[in-house]
């Protein structure tokens, strides 16, 4: 069978002919799935919880328990809107600093009661209003990021869309990082990259190659453990069908991590992102 798959994952890289750059403006559209949606397709009895205990709500942050095949677990999602009004509701995706503070609360509250954290990418990047920095936007990612690598229970991270910069990586410090076949993953986005490196934002195109921020890009570099396929078409054009593959892939790997003492879960995500920096010629 894992020879199958191998012959099957190259025939499919093969008859990927999408560019970097029609990849980010799939991730971008309207109509791609949203963490709620992946949420109530994949888990049993999702409740949702609110508030960071420190100063408010955050609504571009989802998150709460539920069942994953009968089991419980924690879920935490970056959510967009699905229309233009739920969109300015949502914040665009890009939580605030209480959004990152709610959701180190959950996981946090994940350990205490031993169970597996599953996290939903969707960002184009951490909110930078000017009211953001003064709550502390940039310690409130750094702490996500220093306390998801010692967290004791299994995290797994899926970038379903946009995954941005240091607001994306803040849910992704996880001993599995996945991607579904149309979403990006980068430092920022081709249009800031194209802004910064020539000083012209209209080479956004030209950019997102540059970047490899594909999922195909980012399995070879080792960034990323598993590329989730897509419906034709993309995600949007069977919602259903991806969400029973991803749900298919999250009960068999929070199976294998259950599996591992907490010295080997903990070993094994920073191993992970030690060697991220050992990347092939």
């Amino acid at each position: 069978m894992g020879r199958i798959s191998k012959l099957q994952d190259i025939l499919n890289e093969k008859l990927d002919t999408r560019t970097a750059w029609q990849k980010v403006k799939l991730a971008r559209m309207i109509e791609r799935p949203t963490s709620l949606d992946y949420i109530e397709k994949i888990f049993d009895n999702f409740m949702e919880f609110h508030g960071d205990r420190y100063f408010g709500d955050d609504p571009s942050i989802v998150g709460g328990i539920a069942l994953l095949d009968g089991e419980p677990v924690t879920v935490v999602g970056q959510q967009k809107g699905r229309n233009t009004k739920e969109n300015i509701e949502r914040n665009f995706g890009m939580p605030e600093p209480e959004g990152y503070r709610k959701s180190l609360r959950l996981m946090k509250q994940a350990e205490k009661f031993n169970r597996p954290i599953i996290c939903f990418v969707d960002t184009p990047g951490a909110f930078c209003g000017m009211e953001a920095e003064e709550r502390g936007q940039g310690e409130a990612i750094a702490s996500n990021l220093m306390e998801m690598f010692n967290l004791k229970v299994p995290i797994i991270s899926i970038v379903i869309g946009e995954g941005g910069s240091g607001g994306a990586l803040a849910f992704a410090v996880a001993n599995s990082v996945w991607m579904l076949e149309n979403s990006v993953y980068s430092i920022l986005s081709p249009e800031g990259f194209a802004g910064i490196l020539w000083r012209d934002g209209s080479k956004a195109e030209q950019a997102a190659e540059v970047m490899k921020c594909t999922a195909k890009d980012l399995k070879y570099y080792g960034v990323i453990e598993k590329v989730l396929k897509e419906p034709q078409g993309g995600a949007h054009k069977d919602l259903a069908k991806m969400a029973a593959l991803m749900k298919s892939e999250l009960v068999e790997s929070i199976g294998i991590f259950k599996k591992y003492t907490t010295q080997e879960l903990l070993d094994q995500r920073y191993d992970k992102f030690r060697k991220i920096g050992k990347y092939k010629e």
